[in-house]
């Protein structure tokens, strides 16, 4: 594949994910989940209509794991503490910071794709 095919299906990728709700993890280990606006050639991502999750404190993990031991079945050991959220709205990423990203799909999102591509692969519009 050649520089210019390359880059217009980068493009094309990235079109695709326009309006799309990201999950974006960053290095600092928040999580940004939010709808996707634009990127710049840094890499930085905008996020619209966002809510940054961040993870529990020390002391909340020791209070979690504590309720879990006295509270657990013989041999098990499964620890769920609630991440803190807050809304933020309008947010840029530096791209720098980001570890990962993921399209966040539903499953109605999935099946609702794909009766469209099937309708496209019949010709029907």
């Amino acid at each position: 594949m050649d520089k210019i095919a390359a880059k217009a299906e980068a493009e094309e990728f990235l079109k695709s994910l326009l309006n799309r709700n990201l999950r974006v993890y960053t290095t600092d280990g928040r999580l940004f989940v939010g709808n996707f606006k634009c990127t710049d050639t840094h890499s930085n991502i905008v996020l619209s209509l966002t809510y940054e999750y961040r993870q529990p404190s020390q002391q909340k993990l020791a209070e979690a794991a504590a309720a879990a031991s006295t509270s657990a079945e013989p041999g098990k050991s499964t620890v769920t503490a609630d991440m803190p959220s807050r809304y933020l709205g309008l947010v840029v990423i530096p791209g720098h910071h980001i570890v990962k990203m993921e399209v966040e799909e539903f499953a109605s999102q999935v099946k609702s794709r794909s009766i469209f591509e099937r309708r496209d692969l019949y010709g029907g519009r």
